[in-house]
């Protein structure tokens, strides 16, 4: 076996030690990147923050009892608060609701065959309990998005059906949208066919009284139908 001896001879010497600078260490996270990288990174952070703050006051206004500020800009606090990010208090109620109202919706479909159909009405709501039921982390969406729709245009027009302000034509407008977008996949994507027109309607049933209870409780299911909306 080779080896290194010494100069004076007395065995074997250690290999030369490599003169080498070793690399500096990685710098981590925004810090450990090029200039131009760390820039644009803080740019988008301010932004985030920015838009952020911004959300978490225009929502302060909303909820805060009217001053000058909210009323001042009352038209800028609703139009990014409705209907996405309403603020809403039921849940502490002293009376709750006693009624399951479910919200329904059937379509007139141009079939791929060129063929006019009208569906059967399908119950948007049982589908949204179905997805929600024991499940550990429910959606927020599944949970709220359709009830507080149906609550929004049911605030907003007579019992004709009728707008009675200036928010009725967008309640209409976010309820179509939401049927719109259960509908599209099963007659448009799947079947190749094209939808017309929608229809929505509400099931009101009263909650039965307690065996207890000597309340006579009228549990026979009512309807409201909505017009129909062209798509």
């Amino acid at each position: 076996m080779d080896s290194y001896e010494d100069e004076r001879g007395g065995g074997a010497a250690e290999p030369p030690v490599s003169s080498a600078v070793p690399p500096p260490p990685r710098v981590p996270g925004i810090a450990g990147l090029a200039t131009p990288y760390r820039v644009v990174a803080a740019l988008a952070l301010g932004a985030v923050a920015a838009a952020a703050c911004a959300h978490l006051a225009l929502v302060f206004l909303h909820v805060a009892p009217s001053n000058t500020v909210s009323k001042q800009h009352a038209k800028t606090v609703d139009d990014w608060i409705y209907p996405e990010f309403e603020q809403n208090w039921k849940l502490f109620a002293p009376n709750p609701l006693q009624q399951n109202i479910a919200v329904e919706v059937r379509a007139q479909v141009r079939t791929a065959a060129g063929e006019l159909v009208t569906t059967d009405w399908r119950d948007l709501s049982a589908e949204d309990a179905a997805a929600i039921r024991h499940s550990l982390l429910p959606s927020h969406t599944e949970q709220n998005e359709l009830r507080r729709a149906w609550d929004f245009f049911t605030g907003s027009h007579d019992d004709d059906n009728n707008p009675n302000g200036e928010r009725g034509e967008l309640s209409e407008q976010y309820l179509r949208r939401i049927a719109v977008a259960r509908l599209t996949p099963e007659h448009v994507e799947r079947a190749g066919g094209r939808l017309l027109q929608i229809q929505l309607r509400s099931a009101t049933t009263a909650v039965a009284a307690p065996k207890w209870s000597d309340e006579n409780t009228d549990t026979q299911t009512y309807y409201r139908e909505l017009p129909w909306w062209t798509v």
